[in-house]
């Protein structure tokens, strides 16, 4: 594998609308990826010619086929992408919706028995799973994730896992401490005290970052939200196995069994995602001499990999001349310095200076990171740690080591 070089850098920028100023600010930085990554320009065109387009899918018109035919591209190429076996692709109104409906039919479908999922999880399956499980007669537990290193282990799973454990949730990478969790140890875990459980994943941070692989998951679920990778809102991803395919679920009298969406969707979606899956594509070819499709997305993942753990050690230890933040005595970093759990995001705080203030000066030097606060979204993992708030520094591999050093220059005066 080849690592991304300054000249294939410029190239990948070349192709992110707004990669260097935001309309109404002008210059800035975007390290605010985990909030939504920039969006491909092949996206903003796509999205542009598919808003235009008056025809439906299912009618007997030349229009009409050609959507059929992007639509069926669109779910081979999301099943190259992510090695789906089987199942099938849908999309939803957000990835928050599709792990509601997933979890819900999961829990309603399976009957009492235990839900098992854990503390580091976002909002969208906790609460789904803390509905549908008082709702289906089941008992919602937690597995506690590990403030320390901001992750949960294949071993915190196997020791709350029962023979009647009938749905778990996995959330693959923590939208606020940046830390992916190992989800093929943490299936084999629970398969092997309850190997029918219904497992589904929040893939929606870990997405933008490659590397997907529901082959070796071995998982039921797996779901995305476009605009954090690469595409643009309004809708979300989902893939589901065959089992969950034929649990009973949403549909229309006398209509197709195995369909899951609700209503008819914009193609224009579909769409989208085959420019994202286009654009791993084309990044896998850029930095590997590959010639089989999934082996190109394969590299892709790697090479993304590379870059944004260079980017956050840079960020860490330090740049050029530049002090990294592990030596600014003010700053503490949530989930450690050195972790290998680490997804291009540096989560961290400054002792004597609100995170809200943090965050607001680093903005008005045209650099955009994030505040999460210890509320709903976030209380979970910031509250342990005795905060009530954090600034969130998200980076994505089209970030250079050169944004990382200005971050640093201005984060040397405000730990000052």
């Amino acid at each position: 594998m080849k690592h991304i070089t300054p000249e294939l850098l410029a190239d990948i920028r070349g192709r992110f609308a707004q990669i260097d100023h935001c309309p109404q600010q002008g210059e800035r930085i975007f390290f605010e990826n985990a909030g939504g990554a920039l969006t491909l320009n092949s996206v903003v065109d796509t999205s542009q010619a598919y808003a235009a387009i008056p025809d439906n899918q299912g009618r007997d018109n030349p229009g009409s086929h050609e959507l059929v035919r992007v639509i069926t591209k669109a779910k081979e190429d999301m099943a190259i992408f992510m090695n789906a076996p089987g199942g099938q692709f849908f999309v939803g109104e957000s990835g928050t919706e599709l792990l509601f409906r997933l979890i819900m039919n999961a829990c309603l479908g399976t009957g009492a028995g235990q839900v098992l999922g854990t503390t580091l999880e976002h909002p969208a399956t906790r609460s789904a799973c803390d509905r549908w499980a008082r709702i289906a007669g089941q008992t919602h537990v937690l597995v506690e994730h590990d403030d320390e290193t901001g992750t949960v282990t294949a071993e915190g799973y196997a020791a709350k896992v029962t023979p009647d454990t009938k749905v778990a949730t996995i959330v693959h990478t923590s939208p606020v401490t940046g830390m992916g969790v190992d989800v093929e140890a943490v299936v084999k875990a629970i398969r092997a005290v309850a190997p029918e459980c219904f497992i589904i994943v929040d893939g929606i941070q870990h997405a933008a970052h490659g590397r997907i692989d529901l082959t070796a998951y071995d998982v039921d679920g797996y779901v995305i939200s476009p605009y954090k990778v690469f595409s643009r809102h309004g809708y979300g991803v989902a893939w589901i196995s065959d089992r969950l395919t034929h649990l009973p679920h949403n549909s229309l009298i006398d209509g197709p069994e195995d369909n899951w969406e609700m209503g008819t969707r914009d193609t224009g979606s579909y769409a989208t995602m085959s420019d994202v899956v286009s654009y791993f594509e084309w990044l896998g070819e850029q930095v590997s001499d590959e010639t089989d499709r999934r082996a190109k997305f394969v590299a892709a993942g790697e090479a993304i990999h590379a870059q944004e753990k260079a980017l956050t050690d840079a960020m860490i230890h330090g740049t050029g001349n530049l002090a990294g933040l592990k030596d600014m005595e003010k700053v503490q970093i949530i989930g450690g310095v050195d972790n290998p759990a680490r997804e291009g995001l540096v989560s961290l705080t400054v002792k004597g200076v609100p995170s809200v203030d943090v965050v607001k000066m680093l903005n008005e030097q045209g650099i955009r990171t994030h505040l999460r606060k210890a509320d709903h979204y976030s209380g979970n993992i910031l509250t342990p740690l005795g905060l009530d708030g954090c600034i969130r520094v998200s980076m994505c591999h089209y970030n250079s080591e050169h944004e990382v050093a200005q971050f640093l220059a201005a984060m040397k005066t405000i730990a000052a």
